[in-house]
């Protein structure tokens, strides 16, 4: 640990990184002086077809409009420009099959696959503005699919291939999607998980009801036997294979729909949150470029989330391409075969930035430092956070462990909604500290704010409030698909009058001015980096025949950040009360929503803590499930509930 005037615990970046670091600390006052051409910088790295004429339109607020007037390709920015710049034979991708099969694609290879792909969509009658369902693995076909879409301005949907059938058809029919692209299967610690069959049930879920789906694209994965419609399920292999490998990008308006994502919302019912393109690209490759230093003819990046979740869309496949980055796809578990796999991979292309998720590192942690230490990690020069606040253990234990010791640590806070990173250190500048989010990046600010708006002053004492962001930023969303008015309501209600964003994520601001993130302050928990609502764990055990009420929080978790605990009330013609009833309901919310949602315990109680209008007291179940005092249970109607769940809890 190095030690700095301002704070006992800071790590500041060594002198030869910040020497030849990407930027320096004068970006913060030149951002901060003229925000509007500091984003013009920053859009000019890419390839405009048409510039804009205006850098910013928020007439129509909360709704904005980046570089207004600009047109330009999604795809081309990706892939195209790199090989018409003589670069066609730098490696894209280096694709780890968790069997251990791999594949090298260059830049040109790329293109002739997603040019393949954009020529059979085409061929498939589908026009720009068209939706696509993706439910597909970490394989490259699926970032060809993406690809594909943006180049024909067909906003995808990407749904995480470890959701359950009745959440892609929910997504579906919301998106209206007119193709689902998925797989057979895809393969899960070593054994082939069916996909195919899922779109299939997806399809047929609500009888007599046709989805607005007219043709499913299969890629082969895993050789599995599949069911098939004919006239509507399609081979890629024999289809996008075959197509022609040249295809002519034209250029679409900055605010062009480039995708819709689905996030859990505190009613139960996803959110389709939508993003455009110009201010999308602009800031997802900016911030990949400046908070992970990222050089594109030396760095090899790994990215290791899904890319079914944000993180995948925009710092696997937007941000890293429009940047012409070589990085690490890797189809499966950090566990498979073994607890190894992830540093062999490292070892074996050489990877240079390392981007993961707390939960992960934490869980590398329980393993045990004996299984990185057997490996050569010295290639890591940056290591990235995402998903929820990493606690200082973690922290140092990554840079200690991982990072021998000296590669910086670029802890992200961001969210689906905000589509690229907002608050981070920049690697080459900041003086990290173990914990915390920092600063908003140049070009960004933030605020924490009390109830009533009023900004919290430094270090206060019991200070923590809500985080707000109080000027437009150009990834941000553009709105809820098919939803304003749940859009104004969910993000811009609760501070109306200042006209500030929402992040539903409470804050604190020490002593030096720096930021630490809480967590989420909604009903929305963070299980390992992914959104699950209490609402839609809720209702998946209310579905089950033996339940009569459910109360789900977020508990306190090491290894996850938050665990599910679920709190039910079994009715009267339920048989069975205990452990086999836990296991089954357990298992219905794995199979109702995804396996990221079983809850880690479920207690069958006689009675729920309500207040006299009605309201599930969940703080206090909260303080139950964390072991903690009671807070104030005033307004319950029975303040004696507890006793009652106390002795009727069992898991």
């Amino acid at each position: 640990m190095t030690e700095t005037a301002d704070h006992p615990d800071a790590y500041p970046p060594s002198a030869e990184f910040a020497a030849a670091a990407n930027v320096d600390a004068g970006i913060y006052e030149r951002a901060a002086q003229d925000r509007e051409a500091f984003w013009a910088e920053q859009a000019d790295h890419l390839h405009w077809h048409e510039r804009w004429n205006q850098v910013l339109d928020w007439t129509d607020a909360p709704v904005a409009k980046w570089f207004v007037g600009g047109r330009l390709n999604i795809a081309y920015n990706c892939v195209d420009r790199h090989v018409l710049e003589g670069r066609g034979d730098k490696v894209a991708l280096h694709w780890e099959g968790e069997p251990g099969d791999s594949r090298t694609i260059t830049y040109s290879d790329l293109l002739a696959e997603v040019s393949r792909a954009a020529n059979y969509l085409t061929e498939l009658g589908l026009t720009a503005g068209d939706r696509v369902a993706i439910y597909m693995p970490m394989i490259p076909e699926t970032i060809v699919a993406m690809l594909a879409c943006a180049r024909l301005g067909l906003p995808h949907s990407l749904v995480f291939a470890g959701f359950s059938p009745t959440a892609l058809r929910q997504r579906i029919d919301d998106a209206e999607a007119r193709l689902v692209i998925t797989v057979d299967g895809q393969w899960r610690r070593g054994n082939p998980a069916p996909l195919k069959e899922a779109v299939d049930e997806a399809l047929l879920a609500k009888g007599d009801v046709p989805s607005s789906v007219e043709h499913v694209l299969v890629v082969r994965r895993v050789g599995t036997e599949v069911e098939w419609t004919e006239g509507r399920d399609l081979w890629w292999h024999e289809t996008v294979a075959q197509a022609d490998p040249v295809h002519e990008a034209q250029a679409f308006d900055a605010e062009h729909p480039l995708f819709i994502l689905y996030t859990s919302g505190t009613t139960g019912k996803p959110k389709g949150i939508l993003h455009t393109s110009g201010g999308y690209l602009t800031q997802t490759s900016y911030t990949h470029r400046v908070v992970f230093d990222h050089k594109p003819e030396t760095d090899v990046y790994w990215c290791t989330a899904d890319v079914g979740w944000v993180t995948g869309h925009s710092y696997i496949v937007y941000g890293p391409l429009a940047n012409g980055a070589t990085q690490v796809l890797y189809e499966g578990t950090p566990n498979f075969p073994d607890e190894h796999r992830h540093w062999q991979i490292i070892e074996k292309y050489g990877v240079t930035i390392y981007y993961t998720a707390p939960t992960l590192v934490r869980t590398f942690m329980k393993w045990g430092r004996q299984i990185p230490d057997a490996h050569d990690l010295s290639t890591i020069r940056v290591l990235g956070s995402v998903g929820e606040p990493i606690n200082p253990e973690a922290w140092r234990w990554y840079r200690d462990v991982i990072g021998s010791g000296t590669a910086p640590i670029v802890d992200t806070w961001w969210q689906t909604e905000t589509g690229a990173i907002m608050i981070s250190p920049l690697p080459g500048i900041t003086a990290t500290k173990p914990g915390a989010a920092m600063t908003p990046v140049p070009g960004v600010t933030a605020a924490v704010v009390d109830e009533e708006g009023k900004t919290v002053r430094r270090g206060e004492t019991e200070a923590n409030g809500y985080l707000v962001l109080d000027q437009p930023w150009p990834s941000m969303l553009r709105g809820i698909w098919g939803d304003m008015e749940r859009y104004r309501a969910t993000y811009w209600d609760r501070f109306r009058e200042q006209g500030w964003y929402f992040a539903g994520d409470g804050a604190k601001l020490d002593v030096n001015g720096d930021l630490w993130v809480l967590g989420r302050v909604d009903d929305v928990m963070n299980i390992s980096g992914h959104r699950i609502s209490t609402a839609e764990v809720e209702s998946a055990l209310v579905g089950h025949s033996g339940v009569a009420e459910a109360a789900v929080v977020g508990a306190s978790d090491e290894t996850t950040g938050q665990g599910i605990v679920a709190f039910v009330i079994l009715t009267a013609d339920a048989t069975d009360t205990g452990s086999a009833m836990v296991d089954e309901l357990k298992a219905e919310v794995a199979r109702a929503i995804s396996p990221i949602a079983r809850p880690r315990e479920i207690h069958v109680v006689p009675e729920l803590p309500k207040t006299r209008s009605g309201k599930i007291m969940r703080r206090l179940l909260r303080d139950v499930a964390e072991g903690r005092e009671l807070g104030d249970t005033s307004t319950l109607v029975d303040p004696q509930v507890f006793e009652a769940i106390r002795a009727g809890r069992s898991d």
